[in-house]
């Protein structure tokens, strides 16, 4: 499916003018196994007086800007085209057990941003905490296939949890938002990854956008007309890295463009950066994800 992206994002900051503003900006997809990135603009306004483009550690494409000049006002237009062919997920129940992943995660010996080994580890924002592991861990009996698992936990957190825009902000910790039982796919995409490396296996955060018009006669999906986040989960050598939205209890295919992967939201926020101003700001985003009318032949897998 070839979509068309466009994210405008912007800053006004009232009648107190922002004399320096520095942006970091993951707003252009990446290209990978599962996507294709046709072509892609990033505009800011004011014109930025310097602009460097380089490549994170996690692959993803960064552009850092700094606009010197006085502004009330700072909008970032992002726009793409992008043809999304995930693959088709394997058999969940042929998987390989859990425990199997989980031994094969701790002998890679890849430090590669595409390895298991990377995203096993906390971090500051996914603790390994008790009550969410033992959460995770009731998907996990002994010998269990590794997909099958995956998906029911993805399920169990979208039943479990009330997706929330009001009760949660950027800087809630995961813990809060487990045991708050609601938030917004940041938090279930934390508690999710935060469950299965407290199991020890491998978990990343994806960053993107989800189809906003969903095909004939299915649900729209939470999430869409904003950026969305979801997980990614190695599950061994054979079946490599499978995407599971517990948001939506689905896997990541086709309705799900990717921007950035990392470890958590910290690795892969859509823009940050630092500005020098004596008042406040409001932000403004606005989100649209246009599938082409008609989707192009499925390739035999």
């Amino acid at each position: 499916m070839i979509y068309d992206l466009r994210h405008r994002t912007t800053y006004s900051y009232g009648d107190s003018a922002v004399s320096y503003a520095r942006c970091v900006l993951r707003l252009t997809p990446v290209s990978n196994s599962h996507q294709s990135v046709l072509d892609a603009d990033l505009k800011v306004t004011p014109r930025p007086s310097v602009s460097v483009e380089r490549i994170g550690p996690f692959g993803e494409r960064i552009l850092t800007v700094i606009v010197d000049k006085p502004h009330n006002t700072l909008v970032i237009d992002a726009t793409s085209r992008v043809d999304v062919h995930a693959p088709r997920p394997p058999s969940a129940a042929d998987s390989r057990p859990w425990e199997e992943v989980r031994a094969a995660v701790m002998a890679a010996p890849s430090l590669e941003a595409d390895g298991p080994a990377v995203y096993v580890y906390p971090t500051e924002r996914t603790p390994i905490t008790a009550a969410i592991t033992d959460y995770a861990r009731e998907s996990f009996a002994p010998g269990r296939p590794i997909i099958e698992a995956c998906a029911e936990l993805n399920r169990r957190i979208h039943a479990d949890f009330r997706y929330d825009p009001g009760a949660t902000e950027v800087s809630t910790p995961v813990l809060a938002a487990f045991n708050a039982r609601h938030g917004v796919c940041q938090d279930f995409a934390h508690i999710m990854i935060t469950g299965l490396r407290g199991l020890g296996l491998s978990a990343a955060y994806v960053s993107g956008y989800l189809r906003t018009v969903p095909p004939p006669g299915q649900p729209r999906l939470e999430g869409a007309d904003a950026t969305h986040a979801w997980i990614t989960v190695w599950c061994g050598a054979r079946d490599g890295w499978i995407g599971f939205d517990p948001t939506n209890a689905i896997l990541a295919e086709d309705d799900h463009i990717i921007l950035a992967v990392g470890r958590d939201y910290s690795d892969v926020a859509p823009i940050d950066g630092i500005i020098l101003a004596s008042g406040g700001q409001t932000l403004k985003v606005e989100v649209d994800v246009i599938p082409e009318t008609e989707e192009r032949p499925q390739a035999t897998r």
